[in-house]
């Protein structure tokens, strides 16, 4: 029996054959098929460029987790013992407050009741407040409470730099000064721990990072990574060593020796700082001071930020002023946010795509799908590991940790809105007072 040839028939969609024993075959067009391959050859070359970044962004994250301080460390804080100092100095704690009616009960309170076994006095200073921050302070006044208003705020000055000097002001020549916000509440043994760290390491400027609020779902989501981000910029270790030249406080807690600052200058020299503690803090060491900075549960801040817009003033209102205004700061500050954090997502998901794309290719082209892939994965890796402690410090589930990216490029996007806000003219005001323009003087370097 004689067998009909093979016959070949093609559709746009394959090729059909019928074989000897009349069965159709249906084999791949060859259409499509040069159609995949023209779009795997097309797509190698942005492959090969997302597993180069992959690989820098992983180089930095090497850099970070090994070579930066030990910035996502959270301890080991101010100890609870040491060597009580021969005498106790005296110590005046200054508070500024602009509108803290609502706040001060549940803070005040916890300052005028530390258990300090030296001579210790607090100035609150009525920062032109319109919702009676005065007569509230002055009901839970106790002995050790001094009220003052703050006298006209002078041309140049940034709101509460001018209150802490009226602060400084009504002290008078206390050993210490303590920097404190009207939103901090202090554990009774606080102040006792910072003294006790500056006396016995010898210390100029004792400072503590208090702990945030995060009842809401957006403190949970954005307060650790806030401050992940400033231990990032301001290794909390190579603060609080000499010689460094990394220099920073948190303006929660400061406590620092009336002679350092008078050495530096007095905080004249920062007038016009919008971001305060950080340049107290290079004030103080750059003048040869001796800096500590640490997380702590000691003093913690009572103030809530319940909606993502309160969040994103809070950064907006300076983060262009952390940059000194500067168009290429703000440019490079996004672009290394963008291949630190964006980069090793969008590489591990793009060089996974390309693998699942390029099925049957040779073990060749599929090679910087690999790198991509890899490097991504592993930087992400990376980044995840170091913020677990900072959520873990907040107790906060580790599983939040792969989605620092996400709050990261919120990060960026409110950093490129204060430096729209500046240049569009609104600015950030703050409990209702105008934002100051970078005319002022400069910050210390």
């Amino acid at each position: 029996m004689r067998h009909p040839p093979l016959r070949e028939s093609a559709t746009r969609a394959s090729i059909l054959r019928v074989d000897r024993h009349g069965q159709v075959i249906r084999r791949t067009s060859r259409r499509r098929a040069s159609w995949t391959g023209a779009a795997r050859d097309a797509t190698l070359p942005d492959v090969v460029v997302v597993g180069i970044l992959a690989l820098a962004a992983l180089a930095g994250w090497l850099y970070l987790a090994c070579g930066h301080g030990g910035f996502w460390r959270t301890g080991p804080g101010l100890p609870d013992g040491g060597a009580d100092p021969p005498e106790w100095p005296d110590v005046v704690a200054v508070v500024p407050a602009r509108d803290e009616a609502a706040v001060l009960p549940e803070t005040l309170p916890t300052l005028l009741a530390q258990e300090y076994p030296g001579r210790f006095r607090v100035v609150l200073v009525d920062d032109a407040s319109t919702d009676g921050t005065a007569e509230t302070a002055g009901r839970l006044a106790t002995e050790r409470l001094l009220i003052v208003p703050a006298a006209e705020r002078p041309d140049g000055w940034a709101g509460k730099v001018w209150a802490m000097s009226e602060g400084v002001r009504a002290a008078g020549d206390p050993e210490f000064l303590l920097f404190t916000d009207a939103d901090i509440a202090h554990g009774p043994g606080a102040l006792k721990k910072l003294v006790r760290a500056a006396t016995e390491g010898e210390r100029d400027l004792v400072s503590q990072m208090a702990t945030l609020r995060t009842h809401t779902a957006w403190e949970r989501a954005i307060v650790p990574a806030f401050v992940y981000f400033f231990a990032q910029l301001y290794p909390f270790r190579r603060v609080s060593r000499d010689g460094a030249r990394t220099a920073a406080a948190a303006g929660g807690c400061v406590l620092v020796r009336r002679a350092a600052l008078d050495r530096a200058g007095g905080l004249g020299r920062i007038r016009g700082a919008l971001i305060d503690d950080v340049a107290l803090g290079r004030l103080v060491k750059r003048s040869g001071g001796r800096c500590r900075l640490d997380l702590s549960r000691d003093v913690a801040s009572r103030r809530p930020y319940p909606r993502l817009a309160d969040l994103w003033t809070m950064v907006a209102r300076s983060a262009y002023d952390q940059l000194r205004y500067s168009p290429p700061l703000l440019a490079g500050t996004v672009l290394a946010l963008l291949l630190t954090y964006a980069v090793p997502p969008a590489a591990t998901l793009a060089g996974l795509a390309a693998l699942a794309l390029g099925g049957g290719a040779p073990a060749a082209p599929a090679a910087p799908a690999v790198l991509a892939a890899g490097a991504g994965a592993l930087a992400w890796t990376i980044m995840t590991l170091t913020y677990v402690p900072m959520l873990r410090f907040y107790g906060l589930s580790p599983l939040r940790a792969p989605a620092l990216p996400l709050v990261a490029l919120m990060y960026a996007a409110m950093t490129v809105d204060s430096a729209r806000r500046h240049y569009t003219g609104e600015g950030t005001p703050w409990k209702g007072r105008a934002p100051l323009t970078p005319a002022g003087p400069p910050r210390p370097r």
